[in-house]
């Protein structure tokens, strides 16, 4: 259902209207709050009026499981919902009845919550550190040589890379560099930076004579201000795009394959796995551990040797 539909009369829909309103007071992500509030008003709250649900009390377990089967078995405009986008609505709704059992949800008394389907099992794909290098051979500018090595080596998100300032880049100690990184949800965290990368990214800066405030990555070409404007969304995607074209390689890049091969090989290479859910901004290991279950058991092999013999 891609039109919002009639909605179950309070206290459901009051509720569901408060629970959006208080993850923005909260500050959450804008696409974040977005996206709760279009599963409740386009999936579940016309779900529960089909039902007659008008109560939280309403929700019985043979229900809930409904919501979850229903999902499942519909038909959108491509076919069938993937499993990874059901999951994700119904991971919204846990997030929603679980806030009204709080204080500030007006600890309503939820009959049931609906559980996570199981998640499809496929292969992570993601680049080898040797076509991470093609792609940056291939650019012809400083800048998107940069974008790929940021997006390699430091595991942020696209929003994340457009949203780094100059003043940024970071000497917490004597010869240790970082990135100071904004996340997702207002958290703020830091990025360990490699010093030849770091000292790239302060040559540019310079270069460019950037403020202290100017982003970090700009438009190739100059507005009609005579300045140049910060790299967009859509200019990153299409950088990345053709940097793998010309590189010859095959498979479909975008910015967050970085993301992924950058856990990926810090996995294999038996890092701390709390270091990585630190780096990567996640509240907690859920996301890595569903995420990278593609690493395979000659995968833990190779860590342990590492842990237990030295080896490199």
């Amino acid at each position: 259902m891609d039109t919002r539909e009639p909605i179950p009369a309070q206290p459901l829909t009051s509720l569901a209207q408060d629970f959006v309103a208080d993850c923005r007071a909260r500050g959450l992500s804008l696409r974040t709050v977005d996206w709760y509030d279009a599963t409740l008003a386009r999936q579940f709250l016309p779900w529960c009026a089909s039902e007659g649900i008008h109560e939280p009390s309403d929700l019985t377990p043979p229900i809930v499981g409904r919501f979850t089967a229903r999902l499942i078995e519909r038909q959108g405009p491509r076919g069938p919902l993937s499993r990874a986008t059901v999951r994700s609505y119904v991971r919204a709704v846990r997030v929603f009845l679980a806030w009204a059992q709080t204080p500030e949800g007006g600890a309503a008394a939820v009959g049931a919550s609906p559980k996570l389907p199981r998640p499809e099992q496929r292969v992570l794909e993601v680049l080898t550190r040797e076509e991470i290098q093609a792609m940056e051979n291939v650019a012809k500018t400083e800048r998107d040589k940069l974008l790929v090595r940021v997006l390699a080596d430091c595991g942020l998100r696209l929003g994340e890379v457009l949203a780094l300032r100059a003043e940024d880049l970071w000497e917490p100690r004597r010869s240790e560099f970082a990135l100071k990184v904004r996340g997702k949800g207002s958290r703020d965290r830091i990025v360990p930076l490699a010093p030849t990368l770091y000292r790239r990214l302060r040559r540019y800066l310079t270069a460019r004579a950037a403020d202290r405030r100017d982003p970090v990555f700009v438009a190739l070409r100059k507005g009609a201000d005579g300045r140049y404007g910060p790299l967009t969304k859509s200019g990153l995607e299409q950088a990345v795009r053709s940097l793998a074209r010309e590189a010859g390689i095959e498979k479909r890049v975008y910015p967050h394959i970085f993301r992924h091969s950058f856990a990926t090989e810090w996995l294999r290479r038996g890092g701390n796995i709390i270091s990585l859910q630190r780096i990567l901004g996640h509240s907690d290991l859920t996301m890595i551990q569903g995420v990278y279950s593609h690493l395979d058991t000659s995968d833990d092999y190779q860590a342990a040797m590492r842990v237990l013999l030295g080896q490199d």
